[in-house]
């Protein structure tokens, strides 16, 4: 991905060849017809935070067409010209201009879309390989701001992106956000832009082929063009530093091309307005400042505003960038985590993002809902559960004053000797960071959740771990680990390269017998904080019997019951959230019971119906 003013090489033609005929049917025989896409890789360094900027939504109807076979890959389509069928030289597989409809955001594996009159067809709802999306783009040249980007919230799981007929990028991972210059390949008037989404599932990929959730497809969030000046603010962060004093805020600002320039960085009411010289497109300096700090009963936040000035003239600002930013510090101490200098228990639950009608879209209304029910739960604090929620989340938490755990899907067997794997999960972990490292209400960077206790696993997510040091070292990161099934006791090598230590157990259910529960607090003796990251009971909502009847109501409230009971006697164990909030989809669970559904939520699928183990939790939180 490359400055819209660098120049493009292109290959030497060979008279002769050149000359040959073009073979029709040589797309049949191409198995490596992927390699000619697999550059060109968008990342955490291309993205593009839109920082109150006005935005042109690209939201709503879209051309679709599912390609089961990646003829669109093999043939490739996008080079078709857009015409209508009578003009074309020789037939098609594939027009652009015809077929299906589709809303942006939705996820073509649910039965509604957003926003769409019409629900989408039911046999994609299990629909696993590629489609394309297209749609005509009008763009008017502004010479103030000759830079175009495309900014998507999230596809699942790779994103190519073809701008009349030229292919610009790819990206990887489900749930993160990506960008896309579209400047060098834009002209006034009409442009086609296509982009071809696939949400296979594989064994490099992050996560892999095997996972205890629905396999959504499609562009599922947001998508939008950032119209910029030639050099823009790409990146700018403002935090309170952790040293116990707060009395200093750390800035740092990217701009989008390696330059000297002069930035300003205001925030009104604190009556800083700081001069900020950049030096190859990166500054960071310390402020001495001393905010109201942002916490759960008063979640104080500031406008802070940067201005880029163009060629060091101050009375010129060529472009701006804002954001709402709570200060507040959070750090490890012993095995307690405190908050603001104080010692914190963290009353939690997981939460997974899925809709019955709407798959992964999370609508504002549908945020807010979770935020309202785990409030009546008396929770303070969420594990988003097993990936990067929309964005939303994060901003409506810092407003209403909970605290999140974020997460990338580093989940169970992920091919950790694969260097591509890595590359992929690093970046998904720098661009979840970059999206959300000013929001005053994450607190914990999730690198993993249930690995093995391998080498290979070690190295990978030892290398997670402080890459997101590398890039915010005012948070915790944390990891969901397994125990020593042997000793019963916490004994992770991960321990040694995060902060907190999160454990995913199932005594009561998967193991009904407590007595693993007892042996392993009894035998841990870790010197950081422990949250117990996991632990529940299936239930299928208005299913009634004994409690020790697995599925029924009682059976899952008798467990959550003992396990408040061990629990309360560990001192180390500073929060818990149990899994989790709601059912979700998961076509791995086919019993009478589950029915494609994970039932271990404390509520039913309808979001409405709350189970009898919702109030055991509720008076243990409110008792805490």
């Amino acid at each position: 991905m490359t400055h819209h003013k660098n120049s493009e090489t292109s290959a030497v033609m060979d008279p002769i060849a050149s000359m040959a005929p073009i073979d029709p049917f040589a797309h049949l025989h191409d198995e490596d017809y992927l390699q000619r896409f697999d550059h060109a890789f968008a990342t955490h360094e291309q993205l593009v935070c839109p920082g109150g900027r006005s935005t042109q939504s690209l939201d709503g109807v879209w051309h679709f067409t599912l390609d089961l076979f990646d003829e669109g890959l093999r043939q490739k389509w996008f080079e078709d010209t857009p015409t209508p069928a009578p003009q074309w030289p020789k037939p098609r597989d594939y027009d652009a201009g015809q077929g299906e409809h589709i809303t942006i955001p939705s996820c073509w594996t649910a039965h509604h879309a957003e926003h769409a009159n019409q629900p989408q067809r039911a046999n994609w709802a299990y629909f696993e390989g590629g489609a394309w999306y297209t749609r005509t783009l009008h763009h008017t040249p502004n010479p103030d701001k000759p830079r175009t980007i495309l900014h998507i919230g999230a596809a699942n799981y790779q994103a190519r992106i073809f701008l009349n007929g030229l292919f610009l990028g790819t990206h990887l991972g489900g749930s993160t956000p990506f960008c896309v210059e579209l400047s060098r390949h834009l002209h006034a008037g009409d442009n086609r832009l296509q982009i071809h989404v696939d949400n296979r599932r594989e064994r490099q990929r992050v996560p892999m082929n095997h996972f205890d959730w629905f396999n959504h497809g499609g562009i599922y969030r947001e998508m939008q063009l950032l119209s910029l000046p030639d050099v823009f603010i790409r990146d700018a962060s403002v935090q309170l530093k952790p040293d116990g004093t707060y009395s200093t805020l750390l800035a740092d600002v990217t701009l989008s091309d390696a330059v000297h320039a002069q930035a300003t960085l205001h925030i009104d009411e604190l009556g800083i307005h700081h001069s900020v010289p950049i030096h190859a497109g990166r500054a960071q300096l310390e402020i001495a400042a001393r905010p109201e700090l942002w916490t759960l009963d008063a979640p104080k936040r500031y406008t802070v505003r940067w201005e880029l000035h163009h060629a060091n003239v101050i009375a010129h600002i060529s472009d701006t960038h804002t954001d709402l930013i709570g200060f507040r510090e959070i750090r490890a101490d012993g095995q307690k985590i405190l908050l603001n200098g104080q010692s914190i228990y963290l009353k939690g639950i997981c939460v997974h993002e899925d809709d019955t009608l709407l798959g992964k879209v999370s609508t504002e209304a549908d945020v807010r809902q979770r935020f309202a029910d785990a409030r009546a739960l008396g929770c303070n604090f969420l594990r988003l559960s097993h990936y990067p929620h929309h964005g939303h989340v994060a901003r409506i938490a810092d407003e209403l004053g909970f605290l999140l755990w974020e997460e990338i899907p580093v989940y169970w067997a992920i091919d950790f000797a694969n260097p591509r794997t890595l590359f992929d999960a690093r970046n998904q972990m720098l661009e979840l960071v970059r999206r959300d490292r000013n929001r005053a209400s994450v607190i914990l960077w999730g690198v993993g959740n249930e690995n093995e206790d391998s080498d290979a696993r070690l190295a990978f997510m030892s290398d997670l771990a402080h890459s997101v040091k590398g890039l915010d070292s005012t948070r915790l990161v944390g990891a969901a680990c397994l125990i020593n099934r042997e000793k019963f006791c916490i004994e992770d090598r991960l321990t040694a390269h995060i902060d907190v230590i999160g454990i995913n157990e199932y005594f009561g259910w998967y193991e009904p017998d407590f007595c693993g529960l007892k042996k392993l607090l009894h035998a841990s003796a870790p010197d950081k904080p422990v949250i117990i990251s996991e632990t529940g009971a299936d239930a299928m909502a208005g299913h009634h019997g004994k409690p020790t009847e697995f599925y029924t109501e009682e059976c899952q409230a008798a467990v959550y019951a003992q396990q408040i009971k061990h629990l309360e006697k560990a001192p180390y164990v500073c929060g818990m959230t149990p899994w989790l909030l709601y059912d979700f989809r998961s076509e791995r669970r086919q019993t009478v019971f589950n029915q494609g559904f994970n039932r271990k939520g404390l509520i039913a699928e309808d979001k409405k119906t709350r189970k009898q183990a919702f109030d055991v939790l509720a008076r243990y939180y409110r008792s805490k």
